[in-house]
C-alpha cells in the first residue's frame, strides 16, 4: 500500500481541526475541490473512511480520530529537523537553551558564565520562556537544551534530575494557617489557589496549595505575580523551599507542609542526540546544580 504524501496529511489536518472544509481550504490556500478529492483519495489510499460526512456536519470517525492523534508527532519532528537544519547552516554555530524565570535562570547564569569563558564551547543564545514552554522548545527545533520543572511532557525528549527540594506553602501572613508551624494538604483545601496561564489539569494539580483539589484562583504568568496574589490574601500556593528563601518578605510566610510532591529540576534535550555540546551542558549543569544552597 502506497504511504500516504506529508502534503496529504498536512491537508487532512486541517480539514479535521476545522471539521469544515471550506474553511480548511482558505487556510491552506487551495481551491475547495481539490482538497476534497485529496480527503477522498487519502482514504482510498489508506483503506479506510476518515470523516463521516452523514450529519449536518462533517466529523470524524475512529480512523480519522486516530490518525489525526497520531499524525502530530510526525510534523513535531518535520517541524524540529527544519529548524535544526535551517540552523546547522548558519555561519555562527550556537546552542540554544530556555529556561523560565526564577529558579531555573538562577542556576542557568552560573551554568553559562562557566561555559562562555571556553574557547572550545560556542556561542550560548538564552531564551528566557513562559510557563510550560521549555520541553515543547526543545521538541520542536526552537531549543537544543531546557532546564524544566516536572510535570512536563517528556515524550521525544531525554531528561536527566539535576536536583530535588522540597516545596512549602506560601500564605498571606496574616492568614489563621500562617500560625501553624507545619502543614498538610487538608489544611490548605479550600483556599484558592494560583492558575498558571495554559497549565493542564496535571501541571494545576501539582502546583495547586490542595492537589487533588484545586480551587480556581488569580491566573498568573510568573513567581512575581504568584507572590503578590498571595500577599493579597487572593490564594496559597506551593512553591520550592529555594524560592522562598530568596524571596522573603513581611506580607508572605512560608510553611512546610507534609506528604506533597517535591520540586524536581531537570535538563531535557532531544531524544537521541549525540551533541558533544549538550554533553559538556550537561555536565556543567550536574557539577553546579550540586552547589544549590541547603536548607536553612
Amino acid at each position: 500500500m502506497p504511504e500516504p504524501e506529508i502534503r496529504e496529511l498536512r491537508y487532512f489536518r486541517a480539514v479535521a481541526e476545522d471539521l469544515n472544509v471550506t474553511r480548511a481550504a482558505e487556510r491552506l490556500g487551495i481551491a475547495q475541490p481539490p482538497l476534497s478529492r485529496a480527503m477522498r483519495q487519502l482514504e482510498h489510499r489508506l483503506g479506510v473512511t476518515l470523516f463521516d460526512r452523514t450529519g449536518p456536519r462533517l466529523a470524524l470517525t475512529d480512523a480519522g480520530e486516530t490518525l489525526l492523534k497520531e499524525s502530530a508527532p510526525v510534523f513535531d519532528a518535520l517541524d524540529s529537523a527544519v529548524r535544526r537544519t535551517q540552523r546547522a547552516g548558519l555561519p555562527t554555530k550556537a546552542l540554544v537553551v530556555t529556561a523560565k524565570p526564577g529558579v531555573a535562570t538562577a542556576l542557568l547564569h552560573r551554568i553559562v558564565e562557566q561555559l562562555r569563558g571556553s574557547a572550545d564551547f560556542p556561542a550560548i543564545e538564552i531564551v528566557v520562556s513562559g510557563f510550560g514552554e521549555q520541553a515543547d522548545m526543545v521538541r520542536d527545533g526552537r531549543a537544543d537544551v531546557a532546564l524544566v520543572s516536572r510535570p512536563f511532557d517528556d515524550h521525544g525528549l531525554e531528561s536527566e534530575l539535576l536536583w530535588t527540594e522540597p516545596r512549602v506553602a506560601a500564605l498571606p501572613a496574616a492568614h489563621e494557617l500562617a500560625a501553624r508551624d507545619v502543614l498538610s494538604p487538608n489544611d490548605l483545601a479550600g483556599i484558592p489557589a494560583p492558575r498558571w496561564s495554559g497549565a493542564g489539569d496535571a501541571d494545576q494539580n501539582y502546583w495547586s496549595a490542595h492537589p487533588g483539589r484545586p480551587v480556581d484562583g488569580p491566573i498568573i504568568q510568573d513567581a512575581s505575580q504568584l507572590l503578590e496574589v498571595v500577599a493579597f490574601g487572593q490564594a496559597a500556593a506551593l512553591v520550592p523551599t529555594s524560592l522562598a528563601r530568596s524571596n522573603q518578605r513581611p506580607d508572605v510566610v512560608y510553611r512546610p507542609v507534609r506528604d506533597v510532591a517535591p520540586y524536581q529540576m531537570m535538563l531535557v534535550w532531544p531524544a537521541g542526540s549525540r551533541s558533544p555540546w549538550i554533553a559538556r551542558f550537561l555536565e556543567c549543569a550536574l557539577r553546579h546544580s550540586s552547589e544549590q544552597p541547603a536548607e536553612p
